[in-house]
């Protein structure tokens, strides 16, 4: 069974899980800072903005992670010195770069009523069981939101982008990256998600506790 609950939720151990599932699911672009996944997942902990995460778990383990915001207020904030101690100086003061440029940025054209749904990852032993699509589903019943972005999926995560669109996302927007030569990303693809959208799938999603 599928359950969503709150990152906070998870106690202390929160930021570490979200940053666990996160670098399963993305660390394989962060090589050029190091190949160490722990690494990593130190590295990047202290950035995510808890509140704003919520954390997908399976038969009670957690499975897969999404944050949704305004598209204004970031989900993530880097720390130059956390990085430079996990990563060394060069290394350190680059991903801190990254993240504040390019991940810590505001959604174009944010507007009352639109969530941006960011970070939706699947931790790698749990793929295929419907993890995403789940967490996406439960977001959708928001009631705040009428309609969701997905600002700026790589372009090399097919099989998430697969997962998108038969959710009845539809994409608006593609934009190069300038750290390709170091993420292995080529572009970042936007899609948009409307309630009231005809391709949008109807049912019921997981509880949330």
């Amino acid at each position: 069974m599928i359950d969503i609950v709150p990152a906070r939720s998870l106690g202390d151990d929160a930021a570490r899980i979200v940053s666990e599932i996160f670098v399963d699911g993305f660390g394989q672009h962060f090589t050029a800072f190091t190949k160490d996944p722990g690494r990593l997942v130190g590295a990047f902990a202290h950035t995510f903005v808890l509140d704003l995460f919520y954390v997908a778990t399976l038969d009670g383990e957690p499975a897969g992670i999404a944050a949704c915001t305004d598209g204004v207020q970031g989900c993530v904030h880097s720390d130059a010195a956390t990085m430079r101690q996990h990563l060394g100086l060069i290394r350190g003061m680059f991903a801190h770069w990254v993240f504040a440029s390019q991940f810590s940025e505001p959604i174009k054209d944010p507007r009352p009523g639109q969530g941006s749904i960011e970070f939706v990852a699947t931790a790698a032993r749990h793929r295929g069981r419907g993890v995403a699509s789940a967490l996406l589903r439960w977001l959708h019943t928001l009631p705040q939101y009428d309609s969701f972005v997905l600002a700026e999926v790589a372009d090399t995560n097919t099989g998430a982008l697969s997962v998108y669109r038969r959710l009845g996302y539809v994409a608006y927007d593609r934009k190069p990256v300038r750290h390709g030569r170091f993420s292995g990303i080529n572009a970042y693809v936007s899609l948009r998600y409307a309630k009231d959208s005809p391709a949008a799938p109807l049912g019921g999603g997981p509880v949330a506790r």
